[in-house]
């Protein structure tokens, strides 16, 4: 038994212990305090804007569907937790951090689990970390396992449980974790391996995406299925030990395959040079380019899907455009002529290209010659526009020098006198220049920039598609410049974005503004005339039955020492709804790498391949002509307007500019008939004059003269023979016809020689009983006569204007400086196919050519 002195220092001694510890308690607390203190003081701030994820743009095509989205280095589709369907939610939460609503942002007991399991197998070997700090983590501390960075995130976890909400923590958790194939953010992930929106996925699916984030590139389902199900049916059973889910939908979930799971679909057509397209131009409307990437846009485009589709797989070959080899490459664009939204961009035709973003794109990169392309709007739209030429304005095809270089056509042949209109449709080389040369250099400069087309130069060899290096353009230029001949001569600079959406709600809308790029007469006479280019001329095989369809081919010349072929080939052609510019050949060329003659072929098929499909569903209207255009019979023979009498084979129809002068009616006087030493006419006008009555009246008295009227009637009724060898003389005397005494000319059918003597008489008409042997018009005739064989010119002229198609009044007709020439121009009855070739730049060699 202890004595009293014994109890008192035992109790001293207890009562020291207790003091010690408590001092050692304090100061190891001190000393705790001080260095989780020290662990903390840098701990970063929790700032908000460091929580805010970098966001994936998302492109939506001509319908509003979605098409593609567009990212930095991450692919980040943000998603509200309200759109996250508990289900999901609880996939993740059974995985990482079952007891997430409970805790203040760590968990002891996690942490204890993960102590006992690093102290058995090391450190590191378990994580204790909850939701919070998994979000603290990733956001605001390095990924070492150091005690610094435990303390810190602890720290910080707390701190954001008390600034944040749970639901907002598991939304920025959501957002922010990686998922593997370039996917952060359940949007991302739920789009990459199930092409759905999050709210859509199903009870297996969610379990897969929750197991992702602990070993994405293991767990990888396309690469690893089985450990992908392995781990998929693992979180499925802690989500039924959490009961978040009963046993049977575990079983039922675990029961479906990783491959039926997946979305086992084609790749989407990536339409990888459209977007690239839609990147530079919003580049090009100040809009920044990390919020292009990063900044969670909805882009609205012009792109229809089909064609685009369509563009991309006649691009890589088909069997009707067998193309030369992989190194021969194109570019196409297609536009909506109204308005110039841009409907489809085929950029290359290398497949493996389509994954290549931003890559160089051949329909809107290059800035190549455009050969014979470039005509109408540097020679024959600039004619028309500013001098008001019609389409049969005459030009002498003839050998040319200008500033000492030598111009050809690619025939090496010279063709004498040709309309405007067959120049353009044969595509020869000198006409072009010289109507160019007609026009003031400023005015065709002006023309082509009114079109989009900016050049530095306007020189001779640039009428034929010659351009210096300073100069070029792409299909998208040749398209934009086209579509305005097919609106009316209304240009819209083409476009691909028509309105942007930023995450809180605003929006910037865009539309191409309509500019006056020419009159409206300008348009569609050179519409009409490129109408023939794919009918007739060198642009046939472009041509599809039954489109209304205008359009024009180019080529440019080869290097020195190849004989047949070209560098570039274009063909540039458009409807009343559609443009589309192709262009065909090699990145650069050699005497082994050129387009051949056969292969010159394929810009031409890919257009009308191109072209048949988009508007195979679509209802093209003709092009229609405007009142400010004229349309004009005329009789080839001769220049001047056609008559009743004008045989059809030798009527062509041309288009003049309403306001300028029209060319008069020519009524031939038919060829004298030798008859019994006497020459009888047949009068131009069905209806005998006086004389003539009076003539049959005694004639009808006697019998033999019955026989000469009967032959008279003959006559008249093969006036249409009399007047085709008429012509067959005229076309071998090669005369032309320039002014009105041309219209009173008659010609002798025994005597040739005598036809110039026969061409300088005055009289509109010629007496009946002439003689022959005279070889002249008799003066016989009286006054009254002559009068009246004029007054029945002037009616038949005008039953002829009633007669046109559109009504030309000659009396409105304003008198002009042109003068409309008389030469006759053949009509050609075939044509041979492409083969143009033009100069490469002002510099080069002295002969320029370019064939079509």
């Amino acid at each position: 038994m202890l004595t009293t002195k014994q109890k008192k220092k035992k109790k001293k001694g207890f009562t020291k212990l207790l003091l010690s510890l408590f001092l050692i308690s304090c100061s190891l607390l001190i000393i705790g305090g001080i260095t989780g203190f020290a662990l903390i003081n840098d701990a970063p701030p929790l700032k908000p804007s460091a929580l805010e994820n970098a966001k994936s743009s998302v492109i939506y095509d001509m319908n509003g569907e979605e098409v593609a989205t567009i990212s930095g280095k991450e692919h980040r589709l943000p998603v509200k937790i309200e759109d996250v369907p508990q289900m999901v939610q609880n996939a993740f939460l059974a995985v990482e951090d079952a007891r997430f609503r409970e805790h203040m942002g760590i968990d002891i007991m996690r942490i204890g689990g993960a102590v006992l399991a690093n102290i058995k197998e090391g450190w590191g070997a378990e994580g204790g970390s909850t939701i919070t700090q998994q979000v603290v983590k990733n956001t605001y501390l390095s990924p070492d396992k150091t005690l610094k960075r435990k303390a810190q995130e602890a720290y910080l976890a707390i701190k954001m449980e008390e600034e944040y909400t749970k639901d907002e923590i598991l939304e920025i958790y959501l957002n922010k974790i990686y998922f593997g194939h370039g996917a952060y953010g359940i949007g991302a992930a739920a789009e990459v391996y199930f092409n759905k929106e999050v709210k859509d996925l199903t009870v297996e699916e969610a379990a897969l995406l929750a197991g992702l984030p602990q070993r994405p590139s293991g767990y990888d389902p396309f690469n690893y299925p089985e450990n992908a199900k392995q781990r998929r049916d693992i979180v499925l059973s802690l989500m039924e030990k959490h009961n978040f889910i009963p046993q049977e939908k575990k079983e039922q979930a675990q029961s479906i395959s990783i491959k039926d799971s997946l979305h086992n679909e084609e790749k989407k057509q990536s339409y990888q040079y459209f977007i690239d397209y839609v990147v530079e131009e919003l580049i090009a409307k100040d809009i920044p380019e990390d919020e292009i990437f990063t900044g969670g846009l909805k882009i609205y485009t012009t792109l229809d899907p089909h064609a685009q589709t369509y563009t991309e797989k006649v691009m890589t070959g088909t069997d009707s455009i067998p193309f030369p080899d992989n190194k021969f490459k194109a570019g196409v664009v297609l536009l909506d002529t109204k308005s110039g939204a841009i409907r489809a961009i085929g950029g290359n035709r290398d497949p493996k290209a389509q994954d290549v973003k931003r890559g160089f794109n051949y329909a809107t990169h290059i800035q190549r010659q455009p050969g014979s392309t470039i005509k109408p709007i540097l020679a024959y739209g600039p004619a028309i526009e500013y001098r008001q030429q019609s389409t049969y304005h005459q030009i002498k095809d003839e050998e040319i020098e200008v500033d000492g270089k030598t111009f050809k056509n690619y025939d090496d042949e010279f063709h004498g006198m040709m309309s405007m209109r067959e120049a353009l449709i044969e595509s020869y080389n000198i006409p072009a220049i010289k109507t160019f040369l007609e026009t003031d250099s400023d005015q065709a400069l002006e023309f082509s920039s009114k079109l989009g087309i900016n050049l530095e130069h306007a020189y001779p060899a640039y009428a034929i598609g010659g351009f210096g290096d300073e100069d070029g353009v792409s299909p998208l230029d040749m398209a934009g410049a086209y579509a305005a001949f097919g609106n009316q001569g209304t240009y819209h600079e083409p476009y691909t974005v028509t309105k942007i959406e930023y995450p809180n709600g605003e929006s910037i809308e865009f539309e191409s503004e309509a500019v006056k790029a020419m009159e409206a007469h300008t348009a569609y006479m050179i519409t009409d005339m490129l109408v023939d280019v794919v009918q007739v001329g060198t642009g046939r095989l472009a041509n599809i039955e039954g489109l209304p369809l205008a359009g024009k081919t180019g080529t440019t010349n080869p290097p020195e020492g190849i004989e047949e072929g070209s560098t570039d080939s274009w063909f540039v052609g458009y409807t009343t709804e559609y443009t589309a510019a192709v262009w065909s050949g090699y990145p650069s060329t050699s005497t082994e790498q050129y387009v051949k003659k056969e292969d010159a072929r394929i810009a031409r098929l890919l257009f009308k391949e191109i072209m048949a499909e988009v508007s195979k569903d679509v209802e093209t209207e003709p092009f229609t002509k405007p009142s400010t255009v004229k349309k004009v019979e005329i009789d080839e023979r001769n220049g001047r307007r056609a008559s009743a009498y004008t045989p059809e084979s030798r009527i062509t129809t041309e288009l003049f500019v309403a306001g300028t002068t029209l060319p008069t009616e020519y009524v031939p006087v038919q060829r004298p008939e030798q008859d019994n030493n006497e020459v009888n006419f047949t009068r131009p006008d069905p209806e005998p004059d006086e004389e003539t009555e009076k003539e049959e009246q005694n004639e009808a008295e006697n019998e033999e003269t019955d026989r000469d009227t009967e032959e008279e009637k003959e006559t008249a009724e093969n006036t249409e023979d009399n007047e085709e060898q008429e012509q067959e003389e005229t076309e071998k005397e090669d005369t032309e016809a320039t002014d009105e005494n041309d219209s009173n000319q008659s010609d002798n059918n025994e005597e040739q020689q005598n036809e110039q003597e026969d061409e300088q008489e005055t009289s509109p008409s010629q007496n009946e009983g002439e003689n022959p042997e005279e070889n002249q018009g008799s003066q016989q005739e009286e006054d009254s006569q002559q009068d009246q064989g004029n007054q029945e010119e002037q009616d038949n002229q005008n039953q002829q204007e009633n007669q046109e198609t559109t009504d030309t009044n000659t009396e409105d007709t304003e008198v002009s400086d042109e003068t409309v020439e008389q030469q006759s121009t053949p009509k050609k009855e075939d044509n041979t196919s492409e083969g143009e070739t033009n100069t490469d730049s002002e510099s080069s060699k002295k002969e320029v050519t370019s064939s079509e």
